[in-house]
C-alpha cells in the first residue's frame, strides 16, 4: 500500500498540471480497473495517445518520476506518525468533498489526523471576517450550537476570528469540527499539541490538501477556503466585506448554485452581507433561521422560493428536459433560460440526447462505481 502511495503523491504535487487533467487521468485508470502505479510505469506513447498529455506535460510527469524515492520517504514518515493518506479513490475520502467540487476541483490526495468517520458526516461552514465584530461571533455560536445539538460537524479553516469562534463553539458544546488547514499536515505540530485530547477522542480530523511539508503562506490560505466550502453540506455566513476570500468564496457557492445562508446585518452595520442576499444569499437572523427582510441598499425583497431553487429542487427528484422543467413549475423562464443556467450549475448532470436532460448529481455510492 505505501508503494502505490509514493506513486499517489507524486501525482497529486505535480505542478503547472490543473486538477481536472489529473482527476481524468485518475477517472480512467479507475473505469479500466487500473492503478497510478500502471500508469506511471507505462510507455511515454501511451502517456501521449491514451491520456492526451502534450510533450511539456510528460516532460513534467517524468520530473514526478526523478522524485519516487523522496516521496516513498516521505510516505513511511507520515504513516509511522500515524497520518492518513487518503488518494480520491479511497473508501474513507470525503464524499461531500467531491459531490461539492467535482471533477475540476476535487483534490485527488487529502491527508488528515483524527477520526475519519467525520467526513461521513453532514457538516456546517460558519465563515466569515478574521476582525469579524461581536453580533457575527454571537451568530457563530448560534449555528455551531444548534450544529453541534444536530450531531453536524463544523468546518473550520483555523483563522482568528469567525473561524476559530467556530470550532471553539463546537468543541464548547459538545460537538465536532474538521480543522482544514491553510498549510501541509506535518507543520501543524503546535496544533496537534493543543488538541491532542480532542483528536485522540474523535472529535476533531485535522485535514490538508497541500505538499505535506508547505509552510504557512497567504496562498495556500486563499487555495484553502474551496476546500472549506466543499466540505460543507450547509453554509452560513456571519460577516463579509465585498472583497477577500469570504466575498469570491460565496459569490463562487452561489454560481454553482449552492443554497448559502448569510446573516442580516444590523441597520448600519459596514458589511458585505446585504449585497450577498441580494445576490442569491438566503437571510437568516442571528440564530440562523430563515428570515425576510428589506435590504437597505435596494429596497428589495429576499424571496424564499427563488426560480433557481424550485429548479434544482425539482432535479433532485428526477429527470426533466428544460420545457418540461418550466411547464412543471410554471415559471416565467423561457425554456432557453432554463438550459443557460443549468449548464452553468456543476451540481446538476446533463444528460446527452434530444432533448437534453437533466437531473441533480447524487452522491457517490458506497460501492463506489464512479468517482463523480
Amino acid at each position: 500500500m505505501s508503494k502505490e502511495l509514493t506513486y499517489w503523491l507524486a501525482l497529486a504535487h505535480i505542478p503547472k498540471i490543473k486538477t481536472k487533467k489529473k482527476n481524468e487521468i485518475i477517472v480512467q485508470l479507475f473505469e479500466q480497473s487500473k492503478s497510478v502505479i500502471d500508469f506511471f510505469e507505462s510507455e511515454y506513447s501511451v502517456w501521449e495517445d491514451k491520456y492526451q498529455l502534450n510533450k511539456s506535460e510528460v516532460e513534467l510527469f517524468l520530473d514526478a518520476k526523478k522524485e519516487l524515492s523522496s516521496y516513498a520517504f516521505m510516505v513511511e514518515d507520515l504513516l509511522e506518525q500515524g497520518y492518513n493518506i487518503l488518494p480520491i479513490t479511497s473508501q474513507d475520502y470525503s464524499p461531500t468533498l467531491k459531490k461539492n467540487l467535482g471533477r475540476t476541483y476535487t483534490p485527488p490526495v487529502i491527508y488528515t489526523k483524527g477520526n475519519l468517520q467525520i467526513m461521513k458526516e453532514k457538516s456546517v461552514a460558519i465563515v466569515g471576517s478574521r476582525k469579524a465584530n461581536d453580533n457575527s461571533l454571537e451568530f457563530t455560536d448560534n449555528v455551531a450550537k444548534n450544529a453541534s445539538k444536530d450531531y453536524k460537524v463544523v468546518v473550520s479553516g483555523f483563522a482568528k476570528g469567525v473561524d476559530k469562534q467556530a470550532l471553539d463553539s463546537a468543541l464548547k458544546y459538545k460537538g465536532q469540527s474538521i480543522i482544514v488547514l491553510p498549510q501541509g499536515i506535518a507543520t501543524f505540530q503546535s496544533g496537534f499539541k493543543k488538541y491532542y485530547k480532542q483528536i485522540i477522542e474523535g472529535d476533531i480530523l485535522v485535514l490538508s490538501t497541500f505538499y505535506p511539508k508547505a509552510p504557512w503562506s497567504v496562498q495556500l490560505a486563499m487555495a484553502r477556503n474551496p476546500i472549506i466550502y466543499g466540505l460543507a453540506s450547509e453554509i452560513y455566513v456571519a460577516e463579509s466585506s465585498e472583497k477577500g476570500g469570504t466575498w469570491s468564496g460565496v459569490m463562487d457557492g452561489l454560481r454553482k448554485g449552492r443554497t448559502i445562508y448569510v446573516r442580516t446585518p444590523n441597520q448600519g452595520e459596514r458589511s458585505a452581507n446585504n449585497m450577498l442576499i441580494s445576490k442569491g444569499g438566503k437571510a437568516v437572523d442571528i440564530a440562523g433561521n430563515l428570515t425576510t427582510y428589506e435590504i437597505e441598499e435596494t429596497n428589495l425583497t429576499v424571496s424564499k422560493n427563488r426560480t433557481e431553487d424550485k429548479i434544482v429542487e425539482l432535479l433532485k427528484q428526477g429527470t426533466y428536459d428544460s420545457k418540461s422543467i418550466v411547464d412543471k413549475l410554471n415559471i416565467k423562464w423561457t425554456a432557453r433560460k432554463v438550459t443557460s443556467y443549468i449548464k452553468k450549475n456543476s451540481n446538476i448532470e446533463i444528460l446527452k440526447g434530444k432533448p437534453l436532460k437533466f437531473t441533480h448529481k447524487c452522491r457517490v455510492s458506497d460501492k463506489q462505481t464512479t468517482l463523480f
